[in-house]
């Protein structure tokens, strides 16, 4: 697919998924926890959590020693298998098809900037049930490597045709604000993904709410608002 022109007048809004729109981040936890366990790894859940919307490689390399390569395939493999059992708990955080309806309805484009696998995206698409209201989305397969790197948020802002300057970033992790202080895009903070507000600010969140239920109703204060 061809690269889309910059607009000028063009604007976005980008939102991470996992524990910012869909209440995911601890069934990830478990299934990390879980595959680790099978290889003989002890990996504290707590160190988990604190990695969760990092690159899923650089998390696998970390917990692992550095194992071999076959072995961090394993790893990853049985994330996905464990996960994927739990996937009939995956709910929408309070809000977030209700935020999406209102960034689009806004005349902003609504972007689903995440890292996930191709399979573990499917679920979330399914649990969000927001296909009408997305403009473009990214996954794994669009990056060598994620969050804290700005990878993927510079390939959805190219994938929606806007400047850095007219988008905002909506995510959980502290890795998300990371990302976007490298890709100089203003990030706004959620605390569902379990994150707490000085982490979020420290890291580079501009504002940081309970959830997106919680932004939406302030949503005229935020930088959203400016955007339109």
């Amino acid at each position: 697919m061809p690269d889309k022109e910059i607009g000028s007048e063009s604007a976005a809004v980008l939102f991470d998924v996992d524990g910012t729109l869909v209440d995911s981040n601890y069934l990830h936890i478990h299934a990390w926890q879980r595959a680790f366990a099978e290889v003989g790894i002890d990996a504290e859940m707590w160190r988990i959590h604190r990695s969760i919307g990092m690159d899923g490689s650089t998390l696998v390399r970390s917990f692992s020693n550095d194992a071999p390569d076959s072995t961090q395939k394993r790893l990853k493999d049985l994330h996905s298998e464990f996960y994927a059992e739990m996937a009939p708990l995956l709910r929408p955080l309070p809000g977030a098809r209700t935020l999406l309806q209102r960034v689009a309805d806004s005349g902003l484009k609504v972007v689903l900037a995440t890292s996930a696998p191709e399979d573990e995206l499917a679920l979330l698409r399914k649990v969000l049930d927001c296909e009408d209201l997305v403009a473009e989305i990214t996954s794994a397969a669009d990056v060598d490597t994620a969050k804290p790197k700005p990878d993927i948020i510079n390939v959805a802002l190219q994938r929606a045709g806007v400047r850095a300057d007219r988008a905002v970033f909506v995510g959980d992790a502290i890795w998300d604000a990371k990302a976007c202080v490298r890709a100089q895009v203003t990030s706004i903070g959620v605390l569902s993904g379990g994150v707490s507000r000085g982490e979020l600010e420290n890291a580079g969140a501009v504002m940081v709410f309970e959830n997106a239920d919680d932004l939406l109703r302030h949503i005229g204060e935020t930088p959203i608002a400016r955007l339109v």
